[in-house]
């Protein structure tokens, strides 16, 4: 054990002293507060993450440890502990502020098993764009592991800066006040005012569809009429707007509506690392036909 080359067994002691550390870590100070990396310390953790990734993979001729992290070694191991943190995440009821494996975005083991993880997928990506050798393979990969890792980071540190709100809005009164997941006050870069309430309903009166006629006016000027519903939000100056309830008790004549805005900066980002799995997805199956198609003639 622990003599070089090292192998699986390494890498599964690693990871499991990482999820003992994060054990500790959890009993010790409770915990991961999500909400100590709202903007800027997500973007400066970021950049600290990229740094760090960048010194391990320098380091590697010097110090074995730092070699051995870009290796399926330490990958596999990593993985499979990843694999069944997310099972124990599926398997068990989620909620903000639940207590250890039911809160697992929150949970250290979790949290540090995939910080490994990306570390692992970052020594992978540099090593392979400073050894391109044939496009047909290395454009897929690059894309493939380069989405995953920007979707992985920016997800998680972009957690932070999502908001939530709820705001009851009524005809006739325009409202910039909006109530966060905790029952706090806060002020909004718009008012909205509720124009009308639009239902429909089924022979038997239960809803169909519920709507909002809304007015919106912008800090920036814009004064804008439309109408959300349910799935069917609209977007403005990085807010969504979502119908969200309505007066129960009124039904279809309720003159107040309770809309769900939600703002999450960092989404785009995380997209764009779908995107590019998706795109590396598609040439391979694009190269890889071609490849196919040569060897038959």
């Amino acid at each position: 054990m622990w003599n070089r080359p090292w192998s699986m067994k390494e890498g599964f002691l690693i990871g499991g002293g990482l999820i003992v550390a994060g054990l500790a870590l959890q009993q010790c100070v409770g915990q991961v507060v999500w909400d100590a990396f709202a903007w800027p310390v997500n973007g400066i953790v970021l950049a600290g993450f990229i740094a760090l990734v960048t010194v391990i993979y320098l380091l590697r001729k010097k110090v074995y440890g730092c070699q051995f992290i870009g290796t399926y070694q330490a990958a596999i191991p990593a993985l499979t502990y990843a694999v069944i943190l997310t099972i124990i995440m599926g398997l068990t009821r989620q909620e903000t502020n639940g207590t250890w494996l039911n809160d697992m975005l929150s949970f250290w083991p979790f949290v540090l098993i995939y910080v490994y993880m990306a570390i692992i997928l970052g020594q992978v990506i540099l090593r392979r764009a400073l050894h391109l050798t044939n496009w047909k393979r290395d454009i897929p990969f690059m894309l493939n592991h380069l989405g995953l890792f920007l979707a992985m980071t920016t997800a998680s540190l972009g957690n932070a800066d999502m908001q939530r709100l709820k705001m009851i809005t009524a005809i006739g009164e325009p409202e910039w006040r909006a109530l966060t997941t905790n029952g706090t006050v806060k002020e909004m870069p718009l008012k909205i005012e509720l124009k009308k309430f639009i239902m429909e309903t089924y022979d038997d009166g239960s809803p169909k569809r519920f709507a909002s006629l809304i007015g919106i006016k912008t800090e920036s000027g814009k004064n804008i009429e439309t109408t959300v519903d349910v799935n069917k939000p609209y977007e403005i100056e990085g807010w969504k707007i979502y119908q969200y309830g309505y007066d129960t008790a009124m039904g279809a004549k309720s003159e107040i509506s309770i809309l769900e805005l939600v703002s999450d900066p960092w989404l785009p980002l995380v997209y764009t690392g779908i995107y590019m799995m998706l795109g590396g997805a598609l040439c391979m199956f694009i190269f890889g036909r071609g490849v196919r198609r040569r060897e038959k003639q």
